[in-house]
Parts: C-alpha cells; structure tokens; sequence
C-alpha cells in the first residue's frame, strides 16, 4: 500500500514592520512583528534618531508608539525633536505617539525588590499605556540604566532577558532597545547579552577615510531574514532621520582604497 503524504494547508509566516528608515527597508524587507531588535553603538552614533525614525514612521501609518525615555528629561527630548524637525507633539496629542519617563523615585522604590517584581512593575506600566493608545511599536532607549543596580552582571543579564521575553509575550508589539557600546569596546552590548535576546542587531558607529569622519550602520544579525552582514553608510538628515547611501565598501573603492 502506498502511503502518499498528507496535503496540509500552508500557514503564514511572520507578518513584516518597515522601519521608514530610508535605503534600509529595501535591504532587510522589514522586521519581524512581535520581536526585539537591538541598536548599539558608542555615544552619539545616532541610537536615538534610529529609534525615533522606527516610531515616527509607524505613528504616520496608524501604528501608534510608546517611546521610554530613560536617561533624558521629557521636554529636552521634545524640544530637541522640534528642532530637528518633528512635531511631537501633535503626535502626542492625537494617540499616535507616547513617551514615557521613569518617576524620579522609581530606582529608590525598587531598591531590594525580586527581579520579577522589578520586571512586572516595568512592564504593567508599559502595557496600561499600550493598551490606551493601541501600541504596536515600542523603544526602550536605553535599556541599561532600567536596571535597579549594577552590582551583579549576572542578575542584569537575568533582568535584562527576563524584561524582553515579558514584553514580547505581554505586549506583542515590535521593539527597539538601544545599549550603549563602551568606547574602543569590542563588545556588542553594555552587559552581554542583549544580542543574544534580540532577533537582529544594528550597530552604529564611526569610519575614519582620509581624515574625514562617515556615520556607519553595521547589520549584524537579522533572524529568519535572507540578509547578508554588511556594513553601509549613512547621513542624518533634518526631518527625515536616519538616510542609508550606501556599502562601505563602495566608498573605499571610490576613494581608491
């Protein structure tokens, strides 16, 4: 008797999230809905403008953001967004846009706390916000000062781990979270193991051809994305964000390098 497969029905993969990042759309197709990337890079790279592009461009096709603001005071933030261009407010005025800030004596309150407490904490507050504005985009920029002490790497690595895997399961949305790279580091990450969490990696820097200084996107890591690890040059442009030109490795060409 002959045993013929049984026909099933073909189910559908991830759906995809653009960035509105100009030129990288069109080389990694898109994000994985749902999931956690990783921007990482030495200060002033351009982290925040990266994540803020992800969120503006989402809030403008109907997918409202939470942005997390963790290290800088809210209208420092909006103020230097106007500035460069974006009206936040209106965003924020019309549910399509959120920022967040850490109360002042939140690190105090969660001082001694159980790791889930501290997590569960982090992410109702999220999740109460996610759930007004319909969220489906989050940054968490940075992530590291989330973190109650620095006193033991592992409970951070545990933290940090335990803070994403409760938000992609809690809120569904499609994340960015941004560490900060220490100078001439050759480490992804601040603590290890955000790039082991993430379902891709960008790393931002700085490339140095002939005593002038080229911002640098690096695509390390792209899960269940046809994408080749390729590094590529880039601009920031007033009101647009984050611009892609082009590979590396055709500017040291045109340079004659």
């Amino acid at each position: 008797m002959k045993m013929v497969p049984e026909k099933r029905e073909k189910k559908k993969g991830y759906d995809l999230v653009t960035t509105g990042i100009k030129g990288l759309d069109e080389i990694i197709e898109g994000l994985l809905r749902g999931r956690t990337y990783l921007v990482t890079g030495e200060t002033g790279t351009g982290k925040t403008i990266f994540s803020l592009t992800f969120l503006l461009h989402g809030a403008m096709n109907n997918e409202p953001g939470i942005y997390l603001l963790v290290d800088e005071e809210y209208e420092d933030f909006v103020k230097g967004a106007r500035d460069f261009g974006w009206d936040l407010e209106y965003l924020i005025d019309n549910n399509l846009l959120s920022i967040l800030t850490l109360l002042p004596d939140f690190i105090e309150r969660m001082k001694n706390k159980p790791l889930d407490t501290i997590v569960r904490s982090i992410v109702e507050n999220i999740a109460y916000e996610a759930s007004r504005i319909n969220a489906q985009r989050l940054v968490i920029d940075p992530v590291a000062p989330l973190v109650v002490s620095e006193n033991d790497v592992s409970w951070m690595r545990e933290y940090i781990r335990s803070l994403i895997i409760n938000i992609e399961k809690r809120l569904r949305t499609t994340n960015i979270i941004t560490s900060e790279i220490p100078t001439g580091s050759n480490s992804l990450s601040r603590f290890g193991v955000e790039e082991f969490l993430a379902a891709g990696v960008f790393v931002l820097g700085l490339e140095k051809i002939n005593n002038k200084f080229y911002r640098t996107l690096f695509i390390r890591k792209m899960r269940w994305r046809p994408v080749n690890p390729d590094i590529y040059v880039f601009n920031i442009v007033s009101g647009q964000g984050i611009v892609i030109k082009e590979k590396l490795s055709n500017l040291y060409r045109k340079r004659g390098i």
